[in-house]
């Protein structure tokens, strides 16, 4: 017999046998979310070692907190939940403790090569991580899990409106962001070939 699976098909058998204390149905789990959880985390802090942290405190969070889980079927919000509030923290203490450099602008190529679409990336990311953590959140779990509006309000524990101003405000953020870079480049950088 097959067991019911829940929310991002986590088998809720498992989640109430690691709710019991079980330390190998909680490892299948965190074996099972973690590559999720690290490329969310990732997408939302836009650090690799942020997003580790985020992820090891969320799974610590995950199994101190999982006795509470009253529903084992929406494990999969749940502990999304969890990793989100996880990368808010991480997100504040890396404000607070790493020093703000001023980025050098990059060396002018003679040549287009991938260095174009190498500098657009750079300057997406650079835009993207001045956007504050709950709309980089919100953006991430809409458009890159995949979630509905709805369950990413229930996710985040907000209404579904603040989802979507949290989006409009970020996505408007990101634009005007990615103009002011664009603008400040100089001209060769930005696709044309220069001989």
């Amino acid at each position: 017999m097959r067991s019911d699976v829940g929310i991002g098909g986590m088998d809720t058998d498992l989640v109430m046998r690691a709710q019991h204390g079980d330390r190998g149905a909680f490892a299948q789990i965190a074996d099972e979310v973690l590559d999720r959880f690290l490329a969310i985390a990732h997408r939302i802090l836009r650090d690799g070692a942020l997003a580790e942290d985020a992820t090891q405190a969320a799974l610590l969070g995950i199994w101190r907190d999982l006795p509470k889980l009253r529903e084992p079927d929406r494990f999969g919000a749940w502990s999304t939940k969890l990793l989100v509030n996880a990368c808010y923290s991480e997100a504040r203490r890396a404000k607070r403790w790493l020093p703000n450099l001023p980025l050098e602008a990059a060396p002018e190529p003679s040549v287009q090569d991938e260095t174009g679409t190498i500098l657009d990336r750079d300057l997406l990311d650079r835009a993207f991580r001045d956007i504050p953590a709950d709309q980089r959140a919100a953006i991430v779990l809409h458009h890159y899990v995949g979630m509905p509006i709805e369950t990413v309000a229930q996710t985040l524990d907000v209404p579904a409106g603040t989802v979507r101003s949290r989006m409009h405000r970020g996505m408007a953020t990101l634009r005007a962001s990615m103009r002011v870079s664009d603008r400040s480049m100089p001209s060769n950088t930005r696709g044309e070939v220069t001989r």
